[in-house]
């Protein structure tokens, strides 16, 4: 939409923000299985609601029974969300979920010991486009879940809404190495730092999908990525991007970790998520733009109301490829980049290549402009 022309990557001519749509000339069929597909819709979604409030009803009594018991009632939460939500995945459509090890070595075969296998306090990083991966990750690996809190927000004045929001240029734009597209700059977006983090509950990070930071807590509370990671007693999943995107592109990684590379004293694990594009019976599992009632129940139910099954593509990087790999050959990763954080530009160069995505240079500070000019339009 000419719009929300401002809000187009220059560097790559992809709309990061906009919910995709599928192409014209199945309007028939579109029109024709209607009903079916809201019967089907509202069935699937009544299931859906009946498992998640049963699954919160579950945990909380065990916890009552099971919580003087850590482990046995990590385990026991583990059990539960894995039957429950790999339930409720299967009823949107996603049947089968197998995750695929990707290596970013040409000719290199992945080792079968190179299987993942994060322990507490690890880091898992993955770009972010729904709520489906959200749950993938907490039956897989029932982590700790974390959303950033900036310092301030970004500038919200006419002038800063009127104008393009683009001026950074990530090294290895296309994750080749071969590419440095250099953006045309017309107004910085000023990035805004990112020291602090909040630990969240599943459910809260499935309802936070879409929105931006801070998500609309305040920094009390609020903690380094570190000393969540220390305190941690299970794997913590991190989301660089601050955001969701449609998952055309990558968003441009805020410095999350402000470390060098290689990570020392723990290990992160790098993964990549893609989903198909939508088609006239088939919705796009991406959430860019997040509801305004119940968060994401509206998004569950378009789901709900596909009649063919939803493709969900994970690619998770072999450890010995990852940041905290003394293997890793750092100036391969960084031959452009100059800022502070070598660690988040490493994961986001390593999640273009193993993903095949180009990298945009917008960010969320871009989306937190986006989100209120889209519902200004609303209005």
């Amino acid at each position: 939409m000419e719009k929300f022309s401002a809000y187009r990557d220059p560097g790559t001519g992809i709309q990061p923000f906009l919910t995709p749509v599928a192409p014209l000339g199945n309007e028939f069929l579109e029109k024709a299985t209607l009903p079916i597909r809201l019967v089907l819709g509202v069935l699937r979604t009544a299931l859906v609601l009946l498992l998640f409030i049963t699954y919160f009803a579950v945990i909380r009594t065990a916890s009552l029974v099971f919580i003087p018991i850590p482990p046995l009632y990590r385990l026991i939460e583990h059990i539960f969300l894995f039957i429950f939500g790999r339930t409720i995945l299967f009823i949107l459509g996603l049947f089968w979920i197998a995750p695929e090890q990707a290596t970013t070595k040409r000719g290199r075969k992945v080792r079968e010991i190179e299987t993942w296998k994060p322990k507490a306090g690890d880091v898992i990083v993955s770009n972010w486009i729904s709520w489906i991966e959200v749950v993938w990750l907490a039956i897989s690996y029932n982590p700790i879940f974390v959303i950033p809190i900036p310092e301030s927000l970004p500038d919200l004045s006419e002038s800063s809404r009127s104008s393009t929001p683009l001026s950074f240029t990530p090294g290895r734009r296309t994750g080749t190495g071969s590419a440095n597209v250099q953006l045309p700059s017309k107004t910085a977006t000023q990035r805004e730092p990112i020291r602090k983090f909040r630990e969240v509950s599943l459910l809260s990070m499935i309802n936070k999908t879409g929105h931006v930071p801070p998500f609309g807590f305040e920094k009390g509370n609020a903690k380094t990525l570190e000393e969540i990671r220390k305190g941690a007693s299970k794997p913590v999943v991190l989301f660089p991007e601050c955001t969701t995107s449609n998952g055309r592109g990558l968003l441009r990684f805020a410095d999350v970790f402000h470390q060098t590379a290689p990570v020392k004293g723990y290990q992160v694990y790098v993964m990549c998520v893609r989903y198909d594009p939508p088609t006239s019976v088939s919705p796009t599992a991406s959430l860019a733009i997040p509801s305004s009632f119940l968060n994401p129940l509206p998004h569950a139910f378009t789901l709900a109301k596909s009649l063919t099954p939803l493709q969900i593509s994970i690619r998770q990087l072999p450890p010995s490829e990852s940041p905290s790999s003394p293997l890793i050959v750092v100036s391969e990763l960084l031959s452009d980049f100059s800022g502070e954080d070598q660690v988040s530009e490493i994961c986001a160069a390593l999640i273009a290549q193993i993903g095949k995505l180009k990298r945009t240079g917008m960010a969320w500070e871009d989306k937190f402009k986006f989100l209120d000019f889209y519902s200004a339009k609303g209005r």
